[in-house]
Protein backbone atom coordinates (compact mmCIF):
# COMPACT_ATOMS: atom_id res chain seq x y z
CA UNK A 1 0.00 0.00 0.00
CA UNK A 2 1.08 3.24 -1.07
CA UNK A 3 0.82 6.93 1.04
CA UNK A 4 -1.92 7.64 -1.31
CA UNK A 5 -3.83 4.92 -0.53
CA UNK A 6 -3.78 5.37 2.93
CA UNK A 7 -6.93 7.24 4.64
CA UNK A 8 -6.28 10.96 4.33
CA UNK A 9 -6.10 12.17 7.92
CA UNK A 10 -2.79 9.64 8.05
CA UNK A 11 -1.21 10.84 5.24
CA UNK A 12 1.23 13.55 6.48
CA UNK A 13 1.01 16.16 4.18
CA UNK A 14 -2.59 16.08 5.02
CA UNK A 15 -1.97 15.75 8.24
CA UNK A 16 -0.09 18.50 8.38
CA UNK A 17 -2.92 20.95 6.55
CA UNK A 18 -5.10 19.40 9.38
CA UNK A 19 -3.47 19.92 12.30
CA UNK A 20 -0.63 21.36 11.94
CA UNK A 21 2.96 20.29 11.69
CA UNK A 22 3.54 20.39 15.01
CA UNK A 23 1.56 17.15 15.38
CA UNK A 24 3.84 15.31 12.81
CA UNK A 25 6.94 12.93 13.81
CA UNK A 26 10.37 13.18 12.71
CA UNK A 27 9.90 10.57 10.03
CA UNK A 28 6.27 12.34 8.54
CA UNK A 29 8.04 15.47 8.82
CA UNK A 30 11.02 13.88 7.06
CA UNK A 31 8.91 12.37 4.31
CA UNK A 32 7.12 15.23 3.17
CA UNK A 33 10.50 17.15 2.59
CA UNK A 34 11.78 13.66 0.71
CA UNK A 35 8.74 13.75 -1.08
CA UNK A 36 8.77 10.47 -3.16
CA UNK A 37 10.08 7.15 -1.66
CA UNK A 38 12.05 4.44 -4.10
CA UNK A 39 10.78 1.45 -5.78
CA UNK A 40 9.40 -0.85 -2.90
CA UNK A 41 8.93 1.76 -0.06
CA UNK A 42 7.20 4.73 0.28
CA UNK A 43 8.53 8.72 1.30
CA UNK A 44 7.45 7.86 5.08
CA UNK A 45 9.21 4.30 4.59
CA UNK A 46 12.58 5.71 3.67
CA UNK A 47 12.35 8.79 5.97
CA UNK A 48 12.12 6.54 8.49
CA UNK A 49 14.79 4.09 7.39
CA UNK A 50 17.18 7.27 7.47
CA UNK A 51 16.09 8.30 10.99
CA UNK A 52 17.17 4.40 11.90
CA UNK A 53 20.37 4.45 10.73
CA UNK A 54 21.58 8.45 11.62
CA UNK A 55 19.59 7.81 15.32
CA UNK A 56 17.71 10.92 14.93
CA UNK A 57 17.25 14.33 13.02
CA UNK A 58 20.42 16.23 14.43
CA UNK A 59 22.37 13.76 13.96
CA UNK A 60 21.13 12.90 9.81
CA UNK A 61 21.15 16.59 9.49
CA UNK A 62 24.66 16.78 10.40
CA UNK A 63 25.70 13.68 8.73
CA UNK A 64 28.12 14.14 5.59
CA UNK A 65 27.25 13.28 2.19
CA UNK A 66 29.01 10.00 1.80
CA UNK A 67 26.97 9.08 4.90
CA UNK A 68 23.69 9.71 4.00
CA UNK A 69 24.07 8.45 0.42
CA UNK A 70 25.29 5.07 1.54
CA UNK A 71 21.06 4.32 2.46
CA UNK A 72 19.96 3.29 -0.49
CA UNK A 73 17.05 5.25 -2.83
CA UNK A 74 19.42 8.12 -1.45
CA UNK A 75 21.81 10.59 -3.68
CA UNK A 76 23.84 13.98 -3.23
CA UNK A 77 20.92 16.01 -4.15
CA UNK A 78 18.78 14.35 -0.97
CA UNK A 79 21.61 15.55 1.29
CA UNK A 80 21.64 19.20 -0.45
CA UNK A 81 18.06 19.32 0.15
CA UNK A 82 18.58 18.35 4.05
CA UNK A 83 21.16 20.59 4.61
CA UNK A 84 19.01 23.73 2.58
CA UNK A 85 16.01 22.89 5.22
CA UNK A 86 19.04 22.78 8.16
CA UNK A 87 20.53 25.95 6.96
CA UNK A 88 16.63 27.41 6.42
CA UNK A 89 16.41 27.18 10.23
CA UNK A 90 19.63 28.24 11.77
CA UNK A 91 18.58 31.29 9.71
CA UNK A 92 15.38 31.58 10.91
CA UNK A 93 16.71 31.65 14.64
CA UNK A 94 19.16 34.30 13.72
CA UNK A 95 16.04 36.20 12.32
CA UNK A 96 14.31 35.75 15.29
CA UNK A 97 17.40 37.42 17.56
CA UNK A 98 18.41 40.35 15.55
CA UNK A 99 14.60 42.12 15.03
CA UNK A 100 15.48 44.67 17.22
CA UNK A 101 14.04 43.20 20.55
CA UNK A 102 16.45 42.49 23.33
CA UNK A 103 16.90 39.60 24.21
CA UNK A 104 15.11 39.00 27.61
CA UNK A 105 15.29 34.99 27.82
CA UNK A 106 18.45 32.42 28.38
CA UNK A 107 16.51 29.94 26.44
CA UNK A 108 16.41 31.92 23.15
CA UNK A 109 20.05 32.22 22.60
CA UNK A 110 20.30 28.63 24.24
CA UNK A 111 18.32 27.84 21.51
CA UNK A 112 20.05 29.40 18.56
CA UNK A 113 23.39 28.81 19.69
CA UNK A 114 22.53 24.81 19.65
CA UNK A 115 21.27 25.42 16.18
CA UNK A 116 24.61 26.88 15.28
CA UNK A 117 26.89 24.75 16.64
CA UNK A 118 25.94 21.30 17.50
CA UNK A 119 26.21 19.79 14.26
CA UNK A 120 29.71 20.50 13.66
CA UNK A 121 31.72 18.19 13.46
CA UNK A 122 34.18 20.60 15.04
CA UNK A 123 35.26 22.29 17.89
CA UNK A 124 34.44 25.92 17.01
CA UNK A 125 34.05 29.53 19.03
CA UNK A 126 32.02 32.34 19.02
CA UNK A 127 30.39 35.28 20.34
CA UNK A 128 27.23 36.59 19.97
CA UNK A 129 27.17 40.40 20.50
CA UNK A 130 24.41 42.42 22.16
CA UNK A 131 24.09 46.53 22.42
CA UNK A 132 23.41 48.14 25.67
CA UNK A 133 19.77 47.07 25.79
CA UNK A 134 20.34 43.55 25.27
CA UNK A 135 19.56 43.47 21.47
CA UNK A 136 21.43 41.35 19.11
CA UNK A 137 23.99 42.91 16.95
CA UNK A 138 25.32 40.05 15.47
CA UNK A 139 26.45 36.14 16.05
CA UNK A 140 30.70 36.02 14.75
CA UNK A 141 31.79 32.21 14.81
CA UNK A 142 35.56 33.36 15.38
CA UNK A 143 38.01 30.56 16.25
CA UNK A 144 37.81 27.19 15.07
CA UNK A 145 39.45 24.28 16.03
CA UNK A 146 40.35 20.65 15.82
CA UNK A 147 37.86 17.58 16.79
CA UNK A 148 38.22 18.61 20.69
CA UNK A 149 39.75 22.07 21.07
CA UNK A 150 40.30 25.50 19.69
CA UNK A 151 42.53 28.07 20.36
CA UNK A 152 41.23 31.43 21.67
CA UNK A 153 42.84 34.50 21.58
CA UNK A 154 41.56 37.12 24.12
CA UNK A 155 43.28 40.10 21.64
CA UNK A 156 40.84 39.07 18.73
CA UNK A 157 37.71 38.90 20.67
CA UNK A 158 38.37 42.25 22.25
CA UNK A 159 39.22 43.75 18.62
CA UNK A 160 35.86 42.56 17.61
CA UNK A 161 33.78 43.99 20.50
CA UNK A 162 35.70 47.01 19.24
CA UNK A 163 34.31 47.14 15.48
CA UNK A 164 30.69 46.32 16.33
CA UNK A 165 30.54 48.60 19.23
CA UNK A 166 29.16 45.56 21.47
CA UNK A 167 28.30 46.51 25.31
CA UNK A 168 27.84 42.99 26.68
CA UNK A 169 28.31 39.38 24.75
CA UNK A 170 27.49 35.76 25.45
CA UNK A 171 30.46 33.62 24.71
CA UNK A 172 29.43 30.31 23.16
CA UNK A 173 31.58 26.95 21.77
CA UNK A 174 30.62 23.39 20.99
CA UNK A 175 32.07 20.18 22.55
CA UNK A 176 32.16 17.79 19.53
CA UNK A 177 32.28 14.82 21.61
CA UNK A 178 28.75 15.32 22.53
CA UNK A 179 28.92 16.21 26.57
CA UNK A 180 28.36 19.78 27.52
CA UNK A 181 29.73 19.57 30.56
CA UNK A 182 32.10 22.50 30.84
CA UNK A 183 35.93 21.63 31.50
CA UNK A 184 38.22 23.54 33.50
CA UNK A 185 39.95 25.33 30.26
CA UNK A 186 36.38 26.91 29.64
CA UNK A 187 36.33 28.23 33.04
CA UNK A 188 39.53 29.83 32.80
CA UNK A 189 39.52 30.62 29.36
CA UNK A 190 35.93 32.51 30.35
CA UNK A 191 37.77 34.28 33.38
CA UNK A 192 40.27 35.73 31.30
CA UNK A 193 38.11 36.95 28.27
CA UNK A 194 35.63 38.54 31.39
CA UNK A 195 38.41 40.68 32.52
CA UNK A 196 40.13 41.60 29.32
CA UNK A 197 36.27 42.91 27.73
CA UNK A 198 35.82 44.43 31.34
CA UNK A 199 38.62 47.10 30.16
CA UNK A 200 37.03 47.97 26.53
CA UNK A 201 33.93 48.08 28.97
CA UNK A 202 32.30 44.87 28.00
CA UNK A 203 30.14 42.53 29.72
CA UNK A 204 30.28 38.54 29.66
CA UNK A 205 26.77 37.82 30.49
CA UNK A 206 27.43 33.72 30.01
CA UNK A 207 29.61 31.35 27.92
CA UNK A 208 27.03 28.16 26.97
CA UNK A 209 28.84 25.35 26.55
CA UNK A 210 26.55 23.39 23.40
CA UNK A 211 26.80 19.61 23.25
CA UNK A 212 24.72 17.08 21.78
CA UNK A 213 21.47 17.43 23.47
CA UNK A 214 21.93 20.09 25.74
CA UNK A 215 23.71 23.36 26.29
CA UNK A 216 25.91 24.07 29.91
CA UNK A 217 25.59 27.76 30.79
CA UNK A 218 28.59 28.65 33.36
CA UNK A 219 25.94 31.61 34.57
CA UNK A 220 23.45 29.12 35.78
CA UNK A 221 25.75 27.52 37.84
CA UNK A 222 27.53 30.69 39.09
CA UNK A 223 31.07 30.86 37.79
CA UNK A 224 30.71 33.72 36.19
Amino acid sequence: MTIRDWPAAERPREKLLERGAASLSDGELLAIVLRTGVSGHSALSLARSLLSAHGDLRRLLSADVGTVCEQHGVGPATWVLLQACAEISRRSLAQRLTDGRALDSPRSAQEFLHAQLAHLPHESFGCLWLDNRHRVIAYEPLFRGTLDCASVYPREVVKHALAVNAAAVILAHNHPSGCAEPSQADRDITGTLTQALALVGVRVLDHMVVGRGETASLAERGWL
